[in-house]
């Protein structure tokens, strides 16, 4: 074992002594920060001896790359946005083509009209979306059965429309359409819901 000798208090430092030593060392950091930590992490030289030393110009560096990768980053994020957008654009578009359980298209010559109903049963629901290419036409879409009627919508010169209603009774639940202009009109319908059958 070593015998070490303790000190006494003369060979101490005094209180002033450790004040003056921690201000020398305070002082020592802060030169330190501001002549190289700044120029050579930031690029910030406010003393230009980082610029003698070599270092603000490595700063200057890294701070390019770290603006080019936060570039890059928010490139990156922009295109994964805009991709989503697109692949959801299309998604949305297959899953409407999915969710029609009947698409049906007719022609109707000026002057001409037709009926399409949709058997059901009362409390059935059905949706509908519907577009007319080439003119405008006349619709009616209405109920009848069980001695009851019942209109849910008409319109005319229309071009497109689309809805949903509940049968109140048993019966005939559709449109009669009527084409009034002097071209001939395209119309397509498409529907989903419960009803047991289509007629036209």
């Amino acid at each position: 074992m070593f015998n070490i000798e303790k000190p006494s208090l003369d060979e101490l430092p005094s209180l002033a002594q450790l004040r003056r030593s921690t201000l020398i060392a305070l002082i020592g950091g802060v030169l330190i920060l501001i002549a190289v930590v700044l120029p050579a992490e930031y690029g910030i030289d406010p003393t230009s001896a980082g610029r003698m030393l070599g270092l603000t110009e490595m700063g200057e560096i890294k701070q390019e790359l770290h603006d080019e990768a936060e570039q890059d980053q928010h490139g990156d994020s922009q295109y994964l946005n805009l991709m989503n957008r697109v692949l959801g654009i299309f998604v949305s578009a297959a899953y409407a083509e999915e969710v029609w359980k009947d698409t049906i298209t007719f022609t109707l010559e000026p002057g001409e009209h037709t009926e399409t109903k949709l058997v059901m049963n009362e409390g059935d629901q059905a949706e509908y979306i519907w577009k007319s290419t080439g003119g405008r036409i006349n619709f009616d879409l209405h109920a009848h059965g069980d001695g009851q009627s019942k209109t849910y919508e008409k319109g005319r010169g229309a071009t497109e429309g689309e809805g949903s209603f509940i049968a109140p009774f048993k019966g005939d639940h559709g449109w009669f359409w009527r084409n009034r202009d002097k071209e001939v009109v395209t119309i397509t319908l498409k529907i989903n819901g419960d009803y047991l059958e289509i007629i036209q």
